[in-house]
């Protein structure tokens, strides 16, 4: 990773190459490396935006928390679909909102001039200056983490942070609780909107992992995400993500 204001190169083909497993578009390079074992096509575009709303909805639609404020630097790790990023480009045009991850494939051609995507690893150390951003944004990237990686790298992003500045912090978010049963109107609200999420999350985990890695075969895949869909349906089941 290159610092905040140092020069870009143009991004490698090797990063832009895809293949296709069980008719989904994977990023070639994080197959190869094992890195982040999830499509990067339309599907995966259309749950990531289906996941922000969901945190919309949860965070009652704030981008940002206190005690930032007016940031004037960000650091989204693993932006994916940019939607966070964009959205803190557009409402604090006076920021500059930097975004890191593996894959490219998933970034809207068209955004804000004050958004400056970059391409890398986030199981590397970061090189980026400490001391630098004002908020560093981690949200659901546990699946491209390295079980080695968390420790380092949420020391990497606590260098980040501008130390000297009461009006800085970092936000991390790996998981929140299913709600649809919930009796609470708002609460329930956040369960139901997020089924889909989960849904479609099941399929996009196991397709790489399990035909690629298990020598399980299509229709086996299939058949187990479509149960655990179901159990990931039934309110008697709770279920929850060990980090």
């Amino acid at each position: 990773m290159t610092d905040v204001q140092g020069d870009t190169t143009e991004v490698d083909d090797e990063y832009l190459e895809t293949i296709d497993i069980h008719g989904r578009d994977f990023q070639k390079y994080s197959i190869d490396h094992n890195v982040h074992l999830v499509p990067v096509d339309e599907g995966e575009a259309e749950r990531l935006e289906h996941q922000h709303r969901v945190f919309n909805i949860v965070f009652d639609d704030r981008l940002i928390f206190p005690p930032v404020t007016n940031p004037r630097q960000v650091l989204d790790c693993g932006y994916g679909t940019a939607s966070w990023a964009i959205d803190v480009a557009e409402t604090f045009p006076d920021c500059e909102v930097t975004g890191v991850d593996i894959s490219p494939h998933l970034k809207p051609d068209d955004t804000p001039e004050n958004f400056w995507p970059q391409l890398d690893d986030l199981n590397r150390a970061f090189t980026f200056n400490a001391n630098t951003f004002d908020l560093v944004h981690s949200r659901m990237v546990g699946g491209g983490i390295n079980a080695t990686r968390w420790t380092s790298y949420l020391q990497d992003i606590k260098s980040l942070i501008r130390t000297r500045s009461a009006g800085s912090c970092y936000n991390l978010c790996e998981h929140f609780t299913d709600l649809k049963t919930a009796s609470d109107p708002r609460q329930n609200r956040i369960g139901i909107a997020n089924r889909g999420n989960v849904r479609a999350i099941l399929n996009s985990l196991a397709i790489a992992p399990f035909i690629r890695r298990l020598g399980m075969s299509a229709n086996a895949v299939d058949n187990l995400v479509e149960r655990a869909s179901d159990d990931a349906d039934n309110p008697a089941l709770k279920a929850y993500f060990p980090l």
